[in-house]
């Protein structure tokens, strides 16, 4: 009987801790500590919940088995890609690469410079890039890459974006904790507006400045109204309510697109065993995506992304 009773309560603690993230994925908030850092890792939560499910079959308590039916189903439901899908009809006008990568405080720099050299993207997002790692991109990627637009700064401040195309200033994202700069290429003749996103973590106590900052990058999305790539590391994923609310607003994740919506970029030692996708590159509707890579970089906790992702024109008649 003591047994029975031992899986019975260990059961129904952990049926209660998966209920409650639960609970703030059905209610659309990202809660407080330690709920949001809970989220990142929700398809994990299959883990604890089929747990109790055992438990609760050898206790034979069947409320319990009854209750990890339901935060099954929902786990599942749930796990299931979130945001727009569907293709572009107008027809191809432009197909490019985009990377995003966080160097973790510059030490990665050397490592990203052999992977662009490798894998060539026509555009490249760099974050917690500080002063030394944007001196390296610049010596070493120059030639390759004429035009940037950066934040300089110091440990994680610092973000560069690199690019092959002609670039023309545009106001970033002001009165962010990081550097979030932003641009418009010149993509062979057509205006596509760039923004790197890097928000604050969800650290405990720092929960306001995340969503704060995952609020600024929403607005700039519901605003942009010409072709759109918005790439980096948004601390943040599609489990966030504070990130779907971006998704809300019509960009979709290329990765996603490409069939690799759940693929892990953090941490990177577990990646993809176990890890939360909070790098992304979204891009606006006028967009198709191809391909999706995820590159295992050294001294770094991220793993970079790199999407093949095509523009496409209206799809009325006659419409330039």
């Amino acid at each position: 009987m003591t047994r029975r009773r031992v899986a019975t309560w260990t059961a129904a603690l952990l049926f209660a801790a998966v209920s409650v993230v639960l609970g703030c994925r059905l209610a659309d908030t990202d809660g407080v500590t330690p709920v949001p850092q809970l989220l990142a890792f929700l398809p994990w939560l299959l883990a604890p919940a089929g747990a109790g499910l055992a438990l609760a079959l050898l206790a034979r308590w069947w409320p319990g088995t009854a209750w990890a039916v339901v935060v099954l189903g929902l786990l599942a439901w749930f796990i299931a890609p979130y945001g727009q899908g569907g293709e572009p009809h107008g027809r191809a006008l432009a197909s490019f690469r985009v990377m995003t990568s966080n160097v973790e405080f510059g030490r990665a720099a050397d490592a990203l410079v052999a992977a662009v050299r490798e894998e060539k993207p026509d555009l490249v997002f760099v974050e917690e890039c500080e002063y030394g790692c944007s001196a390296t991109l610049r010596r070493s990627l120059s030639e390759g890459y004429p035009y940037r637009r950066s934040v300089e700064g110091a440990g994680s401040t610092g973000s560069v974006v690199l690019s092959r195309f002609p670039l023309k200033p545009a106001a970033g994202i002001r009165g962010s904790t990081m550097g979030m700069p932003g641009a418009v290429a010149d993509v062979r003749g057509h205006a596509v507006r760039l923004q790197l996103a890097h928000p604050m973590p969800p650290l405990p106590g720092q929960l306001s400045v995340w969503r704060q900052e995952l609020g600024k990058l929403r607005d700039f999305a519901a605003t942009t109204s010409s072709p759109t790539v918005l790439a980096g590391d948004f601390n943040a994923s599609q489990d966030h309510a504070a990130f779907r609310a971006i998704l809300d607003t019509g960009l979709r994740d290329a990765a996603r697109l490409a069939g690799s919506g759940r693929t892990p970029t953090w941490p990177a030692r577990t990646a993809p065993a176990i890890g939360a996708q909070i790098d992304h590159v979204l891009v606006s509707a006028e967009f198709s995506a191809g391909d999706a890579r995820f590159l295992d970089l050294a001294d770094t906790d991220h793993r970079a992304l790199l999407v093949d992702i095509t523009l496409h024109g209206p799809t009325c008649p006659g419409c330039s």
